[in-house]
């Protein structure tokens, strides 16, 4: 499947790449957040009028990126989980756990933009989360997480 890209994806192109893409990742992803266009001739001569306004879109979404990239660094945030003896955690500590942390700080920090490597957290300690604001910005936050009183 053939598609031009409205704006920067990572790990697979930049504003105004036509790329191949599996059917799937097409149609149920990239075309639904509107990522992306399919590459007809009318969409690719509609694209290049409009290329202008997508590009100061994306300008304006990097600008927002680094701004809330400032805001985050050095930021911690504390969780309290229910903690075995041993400092194992009953469940775990995901990406919604540490968003809605970020959130109750003052931060605007969708899930979607916290990023685990290593998994979920399982157990107590200082633990540092990479969260992706955008393509081209990432910052990384200190989550602690502590056993509940």
């Amino acid at each position: 499947m053939e598609l031009i890209l409205l704006e920067k994806v990572r790990n697979l192109g930049n504003l105004g790449d036509k790329v191949k893409v599996k059917p799937g990742y097409g149609r149920n992803y990239l075309l639904p957040q509107g990522k992306a266009v399919p590459a007809t001739p009318q969409n690719l001569e509609a694209f290049e009028k409009r290329r202008a306004e997508y590009e100061s879109k994306a300008n304006a979404q990097l600008a927002d990126a680094q701004a809330r990239k400032a805001r985050l660094e050095g930021v911690e945030v504390t969780i309290a989980a229910h903690v075995s003896p041993e400092g194992k955690l009953y469940g775990s500590v995901g990406p919604r756990d540490i968003a809605d942390a970020l959130q109750a700080a003052g931060h605007e920090v969708h899930k979607g933009e916290v990023i685990q490597g290593e998994g979920p957290i399982r157990s107590t300690g200082e633990y540092e989360v990479i969260i992706a604001l955008h393509a081209d910005v990432q910052t990384t936050v200190k989550v602690t997480v502590v056993g509940e009183k």
